[in-house]
C-alpha cells in the first residue's frame, strides 16, 4: 500500500541559527529555580571551600611545588596517583548513567560552562536590558549610550572572570597568600600567567563563545545518541498534542472542529532557548537539556488553560503511547559499575599505606668490618604520608645471620621525608651465594596500617 508522506520546507536544517547571535529571553519556572538552587550550591562551594583551613594549612591545596595534593585530612602524593584513573572511572560511568536515565542534564544544570554562561548573561541583562533591549541595542549604531553599556557589560565580565581565575589557580597556590601578592604586585610570573589565563579563558568562553563552546567544542552531545535509549527521560516535545499548531488569544478555548493541537506557536520555547533551537523539531545535538523551554511553555499553557507538559520531560517510548521502561539491562549495568568502582576507589583510599619506604645501596662494592665480617651499606627514604605525627620502627626481615645496624625507631612529622643511613652485616661463612636479597621493613609502632617493605642487594667477595 503506497502511502504518501507531506513534505515540510525548511529554511535551514534543525539546530542552531548559523553564526547568529543569540540573545536569550529571560523567564521563571519550577526548572529555573532548580539551577538556580544547585548553581548556588555549585558556588559556594567553588568559592568557599578553597579559603577553608585545616590543621593550619588550607584544607584543599594541590601543591605542585611540593608534591602534594591536600583535601581536608587526607595527603595524596605522586604514588597516589593511580588511584585518579579510578576517579576518572567514577565520572564516566556517572555521566554514563546519568546520560541514559535522563539525557543531558549535566550540561543543563552542572557544567561549568553552562553555568559561567548563565551567570553572564544575567550580568548582561543587568548591563544592557532584556531580550528586546539588548537587540534593539545590537541593531543600533554608534552612541554614548550603547558604548556606555557595552563597557559596564564587559566590565562585569571581565571582574566575575577576574574572580573565578584567582578562585582556580587558589587550588594550586595558597589562596591568601596569591591574593595578598596580587595585591601587593609581587605575584611570582607563573601565578601571575595563569590568574590572566583562566581569567581570559573564562571571559572568552563564557562571553563570546558561550554555546559554540557546546557546539564545536565539547564532543559530549554528538555522541549523545550512543548514551541515550527509547526510555530515556529527554527534554522532548508532545507533537501529537501539540499539532498542527496555531495562534489564539489569550483564554480562547481550542473549537473542537478548528483542527488545532496545543501549541499556540509563540515562539517562546524557542525564545528562552540559550542554544537558539526549536524543540518542536525534535531532539537535537544543541539541546543541553537545561528545560528552560519546558518553563516557558507551562507558563504559556498556564496563560492560556491548558494542561501543562506540552513540552516536558519524557521518553520516545512515552510520546508513542508507551510506558517507560525504569529499569533496563544497560542502566542497570551502568550502575553496578559505578557502584564497583566508587568500592574500588574507597578501599583503595582506605587501604593506602601512610608511609613510603624507598632503598638505595651505596655505589660501594661492599667492606670487610675489623671482625672480619661483610657490610654493605644503604640509604633509607621514609616519609609519613598521614595527616598526623606518627612513630615508626625501621628493622631488616629475613636476614637468617646477618645483622642490621641502623637506628630501630624514627618519629616524623605530617609530609616530613627523613633518609637514613643504615648497614647490614654478614659474617663470610654464612654467604652461599655473590648477591643475596634482603628486605628493610617499617611499620607504625601503634599498629595503624599495613608494614611497608622494599627490597635490595648484599653484595659479597666472589
Amino acid at each position: 500500500m503506497t502511502q504518501f508522506i507531506s513534505v515540510k520546507q525548511l529554511d535551514q536544517a534543525p539546530g542552531a541559527r548559523g553564526h547568529q547571535k543569540i540573545q536569550p529571553r529571560s523567564f521563571t519556572g519550577l526548572y529555573r529555580r532548580l539551577r538556580l538552587c544547585g548553581g548556588a550550591v555549585l558556588f559556594a562551594l567553588y568559592f568557599g571551600v578553597v579559603w577553608l583551613n585545616w590543621n593550619d594549612r588550607q584544607a584543599v591545596l594541590w601543591d605542585l611545588a611540593e608534591k602534594e595534593f591536600h583535601i581536608f585530612s587526607a595527603t595524596f602524593w605522586p604514588e597516589d596517583l593511580i588511584l585518579l584513573s579510578a576517579i576518572l572511572l567514577i565520572c564516566a560511568f556517572g555521566l554514563f548513567f546519568i546520560t541514559m536515565w535522563a539525557g543531558r542534564v549535566w550540561c543543563g544544570y552542572a557544567c561549568p560552562q553552562s553555568v559561567w554562561t548563565w551567570v553572564f548573561l544575567w550580568a548582561e541583562r543587568l548591563a544592557e536590558g532584556d531580550r528586546s533591549r539588548r537587540i534593539k541595542l545590537d541593531r543600533a549604531g554608534p552612541s554614548v549610550n550603547k558604548a556606555a553599556r557595552r563597557a559596564c557589560k564587559h566590565g562585569l565580565w571581565l571582574i566575575i572572570s577576574l574572580i573565578a581565575a584567582i578562585t582556580f589557580v587558589g587550588y594550586f597556590t595558597p589562596i591568601r597568600a596569591l591574593v595578598g601578592d596580587l595585591v601587593s604586585l609581587e605575584a611570582s610570573g607563573w601565578a601571575a600567567f595563569w590568574v590572566f589565563f583562566f581569567t581570559a579563558a573564562t571571559y572568552l568562553n563564557a562571553g563570546w563563545l558561550r554555546e559554540k563552546v557546546c557546539f564545536h567544542m565539547c564532543p559530549y552531545g554528538r555522541f549523545q545518541s550512543s548514551m541515550v535509549d527509547a526510555d530515556s527521560m529527554v527534554v522532548s516535545y508532545d507533537a501529537a498534542r501539540g499539532e498542527p499548531r496555531g495562534s489564539r488569544r489569550k483564554g480562547e478555548q481550542r473549537a473542537p472542529d478548528d483542527g488545532l493541537g496545543d501549541c499556540i506557536d509563540c515562539q517562546l520555547c524557542v525564545q528562552v532557548c540559550p542554544t537558539g533551537i526549536d524543540i518542536r523539531d525534535g531532539l537535537q545535538m544543541e539541546c543541553i537539556g537545561c528545560a528552560a523551554c519546558i518553563d516557558a511553555c507551562d507558563s504559556i499553557m498556564d496563560k492560556m488553560g491548558y494542561d501543562r507538559g506540552l513540552v516536558r520531560y519524557a521518553s520516545e517510548r512515552e510520546l508513542a503511547g508507551g510506558l517507560t521502561r525504569v529499569l533496563r539491562p544497560r542502566l542497570i549495568g551502568y550502575f553496578l559499575l559505578l557502584v564497583s568502582t566508587i568500592a574500588l576507589f574507597s578501599w583503595g583510599v582506605a587501604s593506602r599505606p601512610l608511609v613510603t619506604l624507598d632503598v638505595e645501596r651505596d655505589r660501594g662494592m661492599y667492606r670487610f668490618t675489623a671482625d672480619g665480617q661483610i657490610e654493605n651499606s644503604y640509604l633509607l627514604k621514609v616519609r609519613n604520608k598521614d595527616s598526623e605525627a606518627r612513630f615508626f620502627i625501621l628493622d631488616a626481615v629475613g636476614l637468617e645471620h646477618g645483622e642490621y645496624q641502623g637506628p630501630g625507631s624514627l618519629a616524623l612529622e605530617p609530609g616530613e621525608k627523613a633518609e637514613i643511613p643504615v648497614s647490614v652485616t654478614y659474617p663470610p661463612d654464612y654467604l652461599s651465594s655473590a648477591n643475596v636479597n634482603i628486605q628493610f621493613e617499617v611499620s607504625s609502632m601503634d599498629g595503624k596500617g599495613a608494614p611497608v617493605t622494599s627490597r635490595s642487594t648484599f653484595l659479597r667477595p666472589r
